[in-house]
């Protein structure tokens, strides 16, 4: 997605969201940076191309009467209470950190555009209410090379193919995916979609992504099923919960993976912590304390201690 387009999009967000009342489309083109200037006909695209890709994305545009008296005078809005995420609980060091995101990312991004969509909507007379701002403020980050490319496939509906590495396995297999949404789910970022290669419905984890994501064909090439839930999809294809734990020694600093998820954090000696670390694969678990190298050492059960050593080994070339 250009800069542009992104742009009008969070205008877009923005007039709809602060406005107390449905705003006229008329209205919305004057206020809305990146509407001015077009002809009749190519805002009137424009403008529906605009609502129909917020709404694939899960924001909910509810049209409805400006005049009650008036059935034929009809305005858009977003409300607060449909669009705002549930209230996220975070650990005091998450929230400091995503604090500090979000305060920089608004001045950065956000800054600009609320000012000029609030200052014109005032101007029209158009009451406005900018607390809620507050649910466009951004909640969750991703670091994994593969998001930003996924994510423009999923807005633009193009298909993409990249290197995916399953649990356990040595090496990556090539996958081609028409990819429907993301998810965060316990923690990890998947990408959820059909996979062209299985002609099935299938999930990848980005962190097992290589970051080299290639779109194939052009935009627009497919639609997401009608009905379809992601987070129904992700709860079914999912690995399955946690049913025992591994106590686990982490370098102080290092091994946040396995933090976020633990369900005790001990002292243990200087420099080290011991985590009680749930996991339902032993082999799953293995394979991601031996990616921490020495900033880990497994005290137990012994099959989890038994595959990080195997992991290890074949690292290091040694039987």
């Amino acid at each position: 997605m250009s800069a542009r387009k992104s742009e009008r999009l969070l205008n877009l967000v923005i007039c709809l969201l602060v406005a107390r009342t449905y705003v006229t489309k008329e209205r919305i083109r004057e206020v809305v940076e990146g509407y001015a200037g077009q002809t009749d006909d190519a805002f009137e695209k424009m403008f529906e191309r605009d609502k129909d890709e917020l709404r694939d994305l899960g924001i909910p545009i509810e049209m409805g009467t400006i005049d009650k008296f008036f059935s034929d005078d009809v305005g858009y809005r977003i409300r607060r209470d449909v669009f705002e995420l549930p209230e996220v609980h975070l650990e005091p060091d998450e929230a400091a950190v995503l604090g500090v995101a979000a305060r920089v990312w608004q001045h950065a991004s956000l800054a600009e555009a609320t000012t000029s969509a609030v200052l014109k909507l005032k101007a029209a007379g158009i009451q406005t209410d900018q607390s809620a701002l507050s649910a466009i403020e951004p909640h969750v980050g991703a670091s994994e090379p593969a998001f930003d490319p996924l994510w423009s496939a999923v807005v633009s509906r193009t298909a993409v193919r990249f290197e995916h590495r399953r649990s356990g396995a040595s090496e990556a297999t090539l996958r081609t995916l028409e990819p429907w949404g993301i998810v965060s789910w316990h923690g990890r970022w998947y990408v959820v979609g059909r996979d062209r290669d299985r002609e099935a419905t299938r999930m990848f984890r980005m962190s097992r992504i290589g970051g080299n994501v290639r779109t194939v064909g052009s935009a627009g090439a497919f639609t997401v099923p009608e009905g379809t839930d992601l987070r129904s999809l992700v709860s079914e294809l999912a690995p399955p919960r946690p049913t025992s734990e591994a106590k686990v020694r982490a370098r102080t600093g290092s091994c946040v993976s396995l933090r976020r998820r633990a369900n005790a954090i001990e002292p243990y000696e200087e420099g080290w912590d011991l985590l009680h670390v749930p996991y339902a694969d032993s082999g799953v678990l293995a394979e991601e304390i031996a990616s921490y190298g020495p900033d880990a050492v497994v005290e137990g059960p012994g099959d989890v201690l038994d595959g990080v050593l195997r992991r290890l080994r074949t690292v290091a070339g040694v039987g």
